[in-house]
């Protein structure tokens, strides 16, 4: 299984970017790790600008660089515009959509939820993070799970969900109501330079 081990925080401040969509680790240093990081640094050519902002998608969503062009390529397969397909192709990963419902406070807790079989999707166990979900679709912790301080502690610690996806707190189950718009999705992200970046 191909997992990232990056420390999450030292990539943020490299990227000047919150993995993880809370601006927690830019808070108190919001310049680049190492003795040379807060010193001014040249402009950026647009090559690093395209690499940034690819860095910045994949490390978002916790995904490896073959499986991040892996899915790029299918979204410029698709109609419509290969940007936009291609986040809602992110967005509609099993790990994704179970960290959406706040079953988990982090995208990693998510995908760890996953492959230890501990959800359900329409009844049944899927063990592979990277299962798109399609929408109308039901997901659940399996009922071993429900009690657990992990998703008790995530589920109390947000209090609402986007809403692209609905949550029964109760019974720790969600579903996947639609594909998301551009605009209920990070903002800080530009994904055309990703596209440029590919077709260049």
């Amino acid at each position: 299984m191909a997992r990232l081990k990056e420390p999450v925080w030292k990539t943020s401040r490299r990227l000047s970017f919150s993995v993880l969509e809370t601006g927690q680790e830019l808070r108190k240093r919001n310049y680049a790790p190492g003795q040379h990081g807060n010193n001014r640094r040249a402009k950026l050519s647009n090559y690093a600008l395209q690499l940034r902002e690819k860095q910045r998608i994949r490390f978002l969503y916790g995904v490896t660089e073959r499986q991040f062009y892996n899915t790029f390529e299918k979204a410029q397969k698709m109609k419509g515009v290969t940007g936009y397909n291609f986040l809602v192709l992110l967005e509609s990963r099993l790990d994704n959509i179970v960290y959406r419902l706040n079953l988990s406070r982090t995208r990693r807790g998510a995908r760890q939820l996953v492959n230890h079989g501990h959800i359900l999707v329409d009844g049944k166990k899927v063990n592979i993070p990277s299962y798109i979900v399609s929408p109308g679709q039901t997901i659940e912790v399996k009922e071993g799970m429900k009690n657990n301080p992990a998703v008790l502690d995530a589920l109390q610690a947000t209090v609402s969900t986007l809403a692209f996806v609905e949550i029964d707190r109760e019974n720790k189950k969600g579903k996947y109501i639609r594909h998301p718009e551009r605009m209920e999705l990070n903002q800080e992200i530009n994904e055309a330079l990703v596209v440029e970046f590919y077709n260049r």
